[in-house]
């Protein structure tokens, strides 16, 4: 197997600290789950649910699955406490492997897929006020993302204070969505369509999508003041408070645009505000996306890189990948891959026309599969170190891990049910790191 290179001692004055408090990780979670992507994954949603009810039934179930699955990590964060989140999670339940192909898979599928998807839907929105042309959207995508490479290449990124001011912006975007969807009336919707477990299943993609993210906030456990339900409570809060929203943004494009007509929306948002406000309602809406858009990919670049550069850090036979740029304080050499692989899909989905959409078929199967197994580390590793001390248990164990786990599943498989070619190519790309792994491994013993 491969042997982990042990990184070097780090001093007590560079181990995390404990200054964190439970609203500064509340901000950090809902502005990590409410992305572009509510902007953008409520009309494909409606395509495959059209029906009013079943569709904010779908959003409820989403967001209940999504804060069970938030109690699980709670308890993990808190027993096992470390800025590596699930990865570490994943490495101490199932081996360095396991570990291994999460941060592959973070790399080159669901950092680097998130960071393409979010750039279509910041140009599909753009669209809206402005004609970019046939491929204005990746071109737009493209500009943005080596625009941010470069801000963290010199070592500049947004700070907390722009985080909060992203979660603002975004609960402001939000609220503005609701008033829009009371103030708009929408025409009648032709009768609901019978709708099969399969069409069901591909809709909950596009639902549980959106409130993907949540898990990252387990990377601030080593960081809380409470370190023993700290995460649990801005998990817990974060989780509540984002459902809350989503139900509120649904329930506004159905009202004010009707199913049909959210269904057939490519920004229903920005329809709906057009509408209801005119065309200053559409630029706000707008605006709010640009800059959701735009601090959500630069959170990725900087959480991806450091992801990537600590699995070169641990993985002997990566150097490439290792380099840490030390008067800038940035892993130079991941930021840079990450950025040309986020260039490759973004060529993808324009050459497959359907970039937003692509993008969600791409990342989806190997987002679930990992954090099916993330759920199912909570078992294993209850099993594995019962004397462990664990602040926070599970209420309902093992009824609610095992809801969340069933849950994840059923997403997984309907994500790859319905095979498409983003699919395809994404659970390719996992098999490669499989691939590469086994190769690392030759190498490692033949040392």
């Amino acid at each position: 197997m491969v042997t982990p290179s042990p990184p070097p001692a780090a001093p007590a004055s560079v181990a995390p600290h404990r200054r964190l408090g439970v609203w500064h990780a509340v901000s950090v979670c809902v502005g990590m789950v409410i992305g572009a992507g509510i902007f953008k994954s409520a009309p494909l949603a409606a395509e495959n649910i059209p029906s009013d009810f079943a569709l904010l039934a779908a959003w409820a179930f989403g967001g209940a699955m999504s804060l069970a699955g938030a109690l699980c990590f709670a308890e993990l964060a808190g027993a096992f406490p470390d800025p590596g989140g699930d990865y570490f999670f994943l490495r101490k339940a199932y081996g360095d492997g396991a570990g291994f192909l999460f941060a592959w898979s973070r790399f080159a599928v669901i950092h680097t897929g998130s960071m393409a998807m979010l750039a279509f839907s910041f140009g599909d929105y753009l669209a809206e006020i402005v004609d970019l042309g046939v491929n204005g959207s990746a071109l737009i995508g493209a500009t943005t993302i080596v625009a941010l490479a470069a801000l963290n290449l010199a070592g500049l990124r947004f700070g907390i204070g722009m985080q909060t001011l992203l979660v603002v912006a975004v609960i402001a975007g939000l609220l503005l969505v609701g008033a829009a969807g009371v103030r708009a009336d929408a025409p009648p919707a032709s009768p609901a369509a019978a709708h099969g477990p399969l069409q069901i299943g591909a809709g909950l993609v596009y639902v549980f999508l959106a409130y993907g993210g949540w898990s990252d906030t387990a990377t601030l456990s080593a960081e809380m003041r409470d370190g023993d339900h700290g995460i649990r409570r801005a998990l817990v809060i974060g989780m509540s408070l984002v459902t809350g929203l989503y139900l509120l943004a649904n329930w506004a494009y159905v009202r004010g645009l009707s199913i049909d007509g959210l269904a057939a929306s490519g920004a229903p948002a920005a329809d709906l505000a057009l509408l209801a406000f005119g065309k200053p309602g559409q630029l706000a809406i707008v605006a709010v996306v640009a800059v959701t858009s735009i601090t959500s990919m630069n959170a990725i670049l900087i959480a991806g890189s450091r992801t990537t550069f600590a699995a070169a850090r641990d993985t002997a036979s990566l150097d490439v990948l290792r380099r840490w740029h030390l008067d800038r304080g940035t892993p130079s050499r991941a930021i840079v891959a990450i950025t040309l692989v986020s260039l490759a899909l973004l060529a993808f989905g324009a050459f497959t026309r359907d970039g937003f959409a692509t993008m969600v078929d791409y990342l989806s199967p190997v987002y679930w599969l990992f954090l099916t197994l993330s759920g199912a580390a909570l078992i294993v590793l209850r099993l594995r170190e019962p004397g462990a001390r664990r602040p926070f248990r599970v209420p309902g164990y093992p009824v609610v891990p095992l809801v969340f786990i069933a849950s994840s599943v059923y997403v997984f498989w309907s994500s790859v049910a319905y095979v498409k070619v983003g699919a395809v190519v994404g659970v390719a790309v996992l098999t490669a790191g499989g691939l590469l792994l086994a190769a690392l491994r030759r190498s490692a013993r033949r040392k």
